[in-house]
């Protein structure tokens, strides 16, 4: 009963995101894209999860809108999306008081083979690991290999960011990071078993894993510059196996084949 809540929550967010992308195209803003999405949801009586999350600054908006070398946390104003762009959505929403988390990666017209091999790469690792948690017993043993498929394509694993369980709150708890280390395979490692909820989120860089955050206190940007990419699903954990909450109504959606 509560996975199907939660389904109702990822059913509202596929459709936000819907709304998101139909922005997407050279000359829109960045706030442009948010409004959307705030707009919309205010309509169908959702609260947004990222909007007022306490830090040095409030997080403004509802909509993360990260562009190209921006990892993660991008802050929507006043920028406009020009051909070439890579932009990462990423949206979170609370509806009858359970949550649901996604995020996927656009290009903006066309973009440079670099980019697009990126996208690509990054998307598959997301249908990796989902398929992954039905198959392995921890997460320490689909990070591994999320992490080998990312390195075996040339890109790098954002170490520095991690994935989450997810309920009703954003935030419960069990963290999953993109990468493999003994360290939390020994202390941070938990079973894959019925009844989790993940939010799982592989983060890629074209280049290095390393990142920072500017003065804005939120976005998080490559160090060296080069393009970044974030596909991100909410999926359930039942004894039939991995269910993904933020599909479509006919399971269609990044990463899902």
């Amino acid at each position: 009963d509560e996975i199907a809540r939660m389904r109702r929550a990822g059913l509202l967010l596929w459709e936000a995101h819907q709304v998101a992308a139909a922005q997407v195209k050279p000359g829109v803003t960045t706030a442009a894209i948010n409004d959307a999405v705030e707009a919309f949801l205010a309509e169908r009586g959702a609260t947004p999860l990222f909007k007022g999350v306490p830090g040095v600054v409030p997080f403004p908006a509802a909509t993360c809108v990260s562009v190209n070398e921006a990892v993660v946390h991008g802050m929507p104003g006043s920028r406009r999306l020009r051909e070439g762009d890579i932009v990462s959505l990423d949206i979170g929403v609370r509806l009858d008081g359970w949550c649901a988390d996604a995020a996927v990666t656009y290009a903006v017209g066309p973009v440079s083979p670099l980019a697009q091999r990126l996208l690509e790469v990054t998307e598959g690792a997301l249908a990796l690991a989902i398929q992954l948690v039905g198959e392995k017993s921890t997460w320490s043993q689909v990070a591994r290999e999320l992490q080998a498929y990312v390195e075996d394509a040339g890109f790098s694993v954002v170490e520095a960011l991690v994935g989450h369980s997810i309920g009703q709150e954003m935030w419960e708890g069990l963290q999953l990071p993109n990468h493999y280390t003994r360290e939390f395979e020994r202390q941070g490692d938990f079973p894959l078993q019925p009844g989790l909820v993940l939010a799982i989120e592989p983060m890629v860089n074209a280049g290095t894993k390393a990142v920072h955050t500017l003065p804005d206190h939120w976005t998080v940007v490559t160090d060296d510059g080069l393009p970044s990419a974030h596909f991100e699903h909410t999926v359930a954990l039942t004894k039939e196996g991995p269910r993904v909450l933020t599909c479509g109504p006919n399971g269609e959606g990044w990463g899902l084949g």
